[in-house]
């Protein structure tokens, strides 16, 4: 089942959080303790404030652990492992022509100690 986050909102308290997620409150609160990408914003109140990145997240974790039966280890390593390779698709590409002018001289370096 596919949830919608509402567009309208740009912050959400943990009740509205909870309900759009489909857990309690507490489960939560648990999460945060236990995975570090959840890191909520407080309010002046002392409120957590999440924000539509924090809800896809959740629903992620989520979706670890209840659709694909991961444990809480196994999901940590999963979205460890999924930060990574985003990094490495979002890290600018290398310069070709300087690769080939660098294994060029490598080469030419190779021939001179043989």
């Amino acid at each position: 089942m596919k949830v919608r986050i509402p567009d309208d909102k740009r912050y959400f308290r943990i009740g509205e959080a909870s309900g759009i997620i489909g857990v309690e409150p507490y489960i939560l609160r648990y999460w945060e303790t236990e995975f570090s990408q959840l890191r909520p914003a407080r309010s002046d109140s002392r409120q957590r404030t999440y924000q539509k990145k924090d809800l896809e997240t959740l629903l992620e974790i989520k979706n670890l652990l209840y659709n694909k039966r991961m444990t809480i280890e196994g999901a940590k390593k999963w979205l460890k492992k999924e930060k990574l390779q985003q990094s490495t698709i979002d890290s600018p590409l290398i310069d070709r022509p300087l690769l080939e002018e660098i294994k060029s001289e490598l080469y030419e370096i190779l021939n001179l100690l043989r």
